[in-house]
């Protein structure tokens, strides 16, 4: 499984305005390289006659050989686009992103200190309006417990922050939850502790759980 790491929470769009030329931003979730210029391609189409489509991008799992990164001036001076938005990914230490900064020529230069600061602004603002996700590994658990047991269990897990994906109810209680990757041992444990032993617990497989950051 990937590393633990960040990502977009969802879609962020942006649009600033400098000397009538408009800066539109798209940031977006991406899984692969692929996917990214894939994005990327349906920007170029979709603005098909804007003067430049300029980007950054983190893609492919999170600390593997696979993970690209990569960024485009896409014609503007060299370092006044690409890079700077590159950096809003990499001073979040975000992975698996892409940020697309359109440009519309409003006829006026801006000069390289101009075109630095209308990119970072529209990237900037479509990442934060797309929001921060922190993905976390996970082991999902299935308890079969007893209804008093299942009480005991709601609170053990409320305490220890764990999530409760599923609950099915018959003559005893079956439920899945989530736990952190590095915690199942232990919370295996406790579960046993505070069931005296009654409960039966099997692994469910891993997964992937999100937690939202709060700017």
């Amino acid at each position: 499984m990937a590393a633990e790491y960040r990502t977009f929470a969802g879609d962020g769009f942006s649009e600033v305005v400098e000397k009538k030329s408009r800066f539109l931003g798209e940031a977006v979730h991406v899984e692969t390289p692929q996917e990214a210029e894939e994005y990327i391609a349906r920007v170029r189409k979709k603005h098909y006659d804007a003067r430049h489509h300029c980007f950054a991008y983190v893609a492919g799992e999170p600390g593997t050989p696979e993970e690209v990164v990569r960024s485009s001036d896409d014609g503007e001076p060299s370092g006044t686009a690409g890079k700077p938005i590159l950096e809003i990914l990499t001073g979040r230490e975000l992975h698996k992103v892409l940020i697309v900064v359109t440009r519309y020529f409003g006829g006026t230069l801006l000069g390289t200190g101009g075109l630095v600061r209308a990119y970072s602004a529209a990237g900037r603002e479509a990442a934060e309006k797309a929001g921060i996700l922190e993905v976390h590994q996970g082991m999902r658990l299935e308890i079969r417990c007893s209804y008093p047991a299942y009480g005991k269990l709601q609170y053990l897990f409320a305490r220890e922050g764990i999530t409760i994906e599923n609950t099915e109810f018959s003559d005893s209680v079956l439920l899945t939850a989530i736990v952190p990757l590095q915690r199942s041992d232990g919370i295996k444990k406790l579960v046993t502790e505070t069931t005296e032993g009654a409960a039966g617990i099997r692994e469910a497989g891993t997964t992937e759980y999100f937690d939202t950051i709060k700017h």
